[in-house]
């Protein structure tokens, strides 16, 4: 069994250029950045930033999201010469077929499906919680029945709220990208906005004796915090599953990768500061810490549209993850590794409309019937092995072909791959054991799937 058969990068572009399978070029450099933006702030910054900073890291916080930003700065370089190389959708899967061959590329393709499918579902859950919070303040309330995952003894059985936002992103994710984007780019500009305002208003009331002292928790604290609010940078990854429908994605790619993530990250460090400045760290565990900081310091009308922010913003993570997670399964099946229904391009819209709708089918059952609350280690798992792969596939492709033409390099390679690929498998090891249980059973129904269904399809099978 040839299980590490290669597609050349000419395959992998004259496919994406087949006539009715293409997707439709709308995409430019400004609609990539908001993709990215759109990803990465949401849960990370309303809801991981207290808990992190009361059980693990403290005033510290701060150096948690530096040790994280420094990791996935590395990791998007790397993204980014592949994403300008190879432009063509499915982001790492597409990197590793290239590189390590399709067994490979489907345990990547694999583990991405992981990522991003139970990324959506836990966002769509938290998206459910802030508007009941919304509405409730504005005396309206649901069955309680309908309001939360399977659960008799709270006396809930299927989240309405999380079902309905599914089907109302992905019907928007049908009528064409440039909808989508547009849609995603209002919605970015006011979470920013509010992110913003929190800043100019809670900067006011720092008291830095609310920093001391400062890493109460130790290094070790430190680094859990940094796995803990990796959380909050996924999603810049989801920028490269866009390449196909981009303009000129040698060009824009690298810039909307690059350009997001340093965006978020300048964000999360002056958050954090302010944050844990304004309150004592050890009262930062609750659900909604940007919020309850200034209800800490009594300005509850800016804390009210921080609550809307936190809607906007998780509208967007779920938008982003949901396209992600359809153009994943629209590359793998492409190759023969899925069934073809998922490669199905809409003429009008030029979108898998199809594969669409069975993602969002899946996400709404995750999200509305099974109970996700210790997920977010998993997604975080698959994630890293995912940044470790693309770390190590650019400096095997530097050696395999070092004349392909890359519109981006990253500098000092293999220093920089190399500290990507340290950095991520440290941060992997401070994750509990029971999730690398639950990553290995995933992988091995991955296995499973592959040598019944995906070897033998193929389309380098078949050839």
């Amino acid at each position: 069994m040839n299980l590490f058969r290669k597609k050349s990068i000419v395959e992998l572009i004259q496919s994406s250029e087949n006539k009715g399978a293409s997707l439709k070029k709308d995409l430019g450099a400004f609609d990539l950045t908001m993709l990215g933006i759109g990803a990465i702030i949401g849960t990370g910054i309303f809801v991981l930033t207290g808990v992190a900073a009361a059980h693990h890291a403290g005033p510290a916080l701060v150096l948690s999201f530096v040790l994280s930003g420094l990791a996935c700065v590395f990791a998007a370089l790397c993204y980014a010469e592949f994403a300008s190389t190879v432009p063509v959708s499915g982001s790492a899967y597409t990197y590793s077929y290239a590189t390590f061959g399709e067994l490979l590329a489907w345990i990547l393709g694999w583990d991405l499906i992981l990522e991003y499918g139970v990324a959506a579902s836990a966002v769509a859950s938290g998206w459910s919680g802030y508007f009941q919070g919304l509405i409730g303040g504005l005396g309206v309330h649901l069955p309680t029945a309908l309001t939360s995952a399977y659960d008799p003894a709270k006396g809930t059985y299927i989240d309405v709220p999380a079902i309905v936002i599914v089907f109302l992103i992905t019907l928007l994710l049908n009528r064409g990208v440039k909808k989508s984007a547009k849609f995603n780019t209002i919605m970015v500009l006011i979470k920013i906005a509010v992110v913003v305002l929190f800043i100019a208003v809670g900067a006011f009331y720092v008291k830095p004796e609310n920093w001391s002292p400062f890493m109460p928790f130790g290094f070790s604290g430190v680094a859990t915090g940094a796995a803990t609010v990796f959380f909050a940078y996924i999603g810049f990854d989801a920028v490269s599953t866009a390449a196909e429908e981009v303009r000129n994605p040698q060009k824009d790619m690298p810039i909307g990768i690059i350009a997001s993530l340093a965006v978020c990250t300048l964000l999360y460090i002056i958050v954090s500061l302010i944050l844990t400045g304004i309150v004592p760290y050890d009262l930062l565990g609750v659900k909604n810490p940007v919020a309850f900081a200034l209800q800490y310091i009594h300005q509850d009308w800016v804390a009210g549209f921080i609550s809307l922010g936190a809607i906007a913003g998780i509208t967007t993570v779920l938008l982003v993850f949901l396209y992600g997670q359809s153009r994943l399964f629209y590359a793998i099946s492409r190759d023969g590794l899925l069934p073809k229904v998922f490669s199905r391009v809409n003429e009008k819209t030029q979108t898998p409309v199809l594969n669409s709708w069975i993602t969002a089918a899946f996400v709404m059952f995750f999200a509305g019937v099974v109970p996700l609350n210790k997920l977010a280690d998993l997604t975080s798992i698959g994630t890293l092995f995912a940044f470790i792969l693309v770390s190590v596939g650019v400096i095997v492709m530097r050696k395999t072909q070092p004349d392909l033409k890359r519109a981006f390099r990253v500098p000092l390679v293999p220093l920089i791959p190399i500290l990507a690929i340290l950095s991520c498998g440290y941060l992997t090891a401070q994750l509990p054991s029971t999730t690398w249980i639950g990553f290995g059973v995933w992988l091995v129904i991955g296995l499973v799937i592959y040598m019944v269904y995906g070897y033998r399809n193929s389309g380098l099978n078949r050839k």
